[in-house]
């Protein structure tokens, strides 16, 4: 039965992208810890702003955003070939799947470590205690767990409407419009949950600076959804000639009728 399965290539399809789909927003999670310089990071001089009050503004962005507009495309693209109801049922995956990853994180923290050899061992590269190290890069604030988990699952119903929404308005032409439309709208959305849960509720952040800081997270997000879109367009060129056209033409219509 499995090869039976198998042998269909919208099938084998869609296993590949929900895997990829889920394996990216678990990569995403775990590197999510680090910060980075986005100005640094294109060789630009780090010029501090000021936005709705709040002083010393730069673009230091989590290492989870190199990979969560990857996450949206792929929504898009599952959304326009397989319809809403398979989005969400990888979204539900993929959320069960973070929270899962993150309990085994707490439980390899909480273990003994070893000491004779371990806890030690990388001394002369820097590092004293490997379990302290170990527990800062894994465990990560429960608020912050809870926020960018509420963020991931509410954006992703966002996307999914506005781009459905879009599309019966559309057709199939405006591809660029609902990709990026949903993107930038759902996008907006999970800029401002998870600074408001992991920040504002967590640690006591003021709203105006929840605002502020979104506001920063959202303008690459942007411009990153806008930069991304020929990419779609080029997964959909690769999909029609791997199912055919008369195939892709029968998975739209099935989807859209969602």
């Amino acid at each position: 039965m499995v090869h039976d399965i198998l042998k269909d290539k919208a099938t084998k399809l869609f296993i590949f992208m929900a895997a990829f789909f889920v394996a990216n927003a678990l990569i995403a999670e775990c590197i999510g810890g680090k910060l980075f310089s986005l100005e640094t990071l294109l060789g630009l001089t780090v010029h501090p702003f000021s936005l709705l009050g709040e002083q010393g503004l730069t673009y230091t962005l989590t290492a989870g955003v190199l990979l969560w507009p990857l996450e949206f495309v792929m929504t898009d693209i599952v959304n326009e070939y397989y319809g809403p109801k398979a989005v969400k049922r990888i979204s539900y995956i993929a959320v069960a799947l973070i929270a899962y990853a993150f309990v085994m994180f707490y439980v390899a923290i909480a273990v003994p470590a070893e000491q004779s050899f371990w806890t030690g061992s990388m001394q002369p590269n820097g590092i004293p205690d490997m379990q302290n190290a170990f527990s800062a890069v894994l465990g990560q604030g429960m608020w912050i767990i809870v926020g960018s988990i509420c963020a991931f699952l509410v954006s992703q119903f966002v996307d999914v409407w506005v781009f459905q929404k879009i599309k019966k308005r559309t057709g199939e032409k405006g591809v660029w419009l609902r990709a990026t439309g949903s993107t930038m709208v759902s996008q907006l959305v999970d800029s401002f949950i998870v600074l408001f849960i992991a920040f504002s509720i967590g640690k006591g952040w003021s709203l105006q600076r929840v605002l502020a800081i979104g506001l920063v997270n959202y303008s690459y997000k942007a411009v990153m959804a806008i930069i991304l879109t020929p990419l779609i367009y080029l997964v959909e060129h690769f999909i029609e000639r791997y199912l055919g056209k008369e195939k892709v033409a029968e998975m739209k219509a099935a989807a859209m009728a969602e």
